[in-house]
């Protein structure tokens, strides 16, 4: 027992059939915790029709979490308020659409989550660097971020009106 044949990683062997001492994945294994099932959430689409419902509840930690992935993702192109006039395209980079036109205002939700997936024109695939659940608080920001720049005094809360009609001392 405490000489036991081994092979290094990718070693040829005559042990099996096509010499390979590394043996390939059984067809359709599925790493622990990688099975996605969930459409919705992992795709954004419901039986192939693009969705205009979160997978979630999104609450005021998600839309933050958003805002933060957001910053650091998104504006450097689209910039802070989504207007596409990042750093990148000040500097000559090809000016991405506004979140603010209508074509945008109205598409579902589940459109914004498959281009942060699969990418758009230039914009290269997000999936690589967001999970899905951070590709998702960013689409819940993108939302925010469009209501706020359409908002109107009356879609203020009542208790939080005040606050925006005081003047400033």
């Amino acid at each position: 027992m405490s000489d036991q044949s081994r092979y290094e990683p990718l070693e040829k062997t005559a042990f099996f059939e096509d010499g390979r001492s590394a043996r390939p994945p059984v067809e359709g294994t599925v790493a622990r915790g990688q099975l996605r099932v969930d459409d919705h959430l992992y795709l954004g689409k419901v039986d192939g029709v693009v969705v205009d419902t979160f997978p979630f509840t999104v609450t005021s930690e998600i839309l933050q979490r958003g805002r933060e992935r957001y910053d650091i993702h998104c504006a450097a192109c689209h910039d802070r308020v989504g207007n596409g006039r990042g750093m990148v395209v000040q500097r000559g980079f090809r000016q991405p659409s506004s979140l603010h036109t209508d074509r945008l205002r109205e598409a579902k939700v589940g459109y914004f989550y498959d281009v942060i997936t699969n990418g758009f024109g230039v914009m290269a695939s997000y999936s690589d660097k967001l999970s899905s659940d951070d590709r998702w608080a960013i689409v819940a920001y993108i939302r925010a971020l469009q209501l706020s720049q359409q908002a109107k005094i009356g879609d203020v809360p009542e208790n939080e009106r005040e606050k925006l009609l005081k003047p400033k001392p």
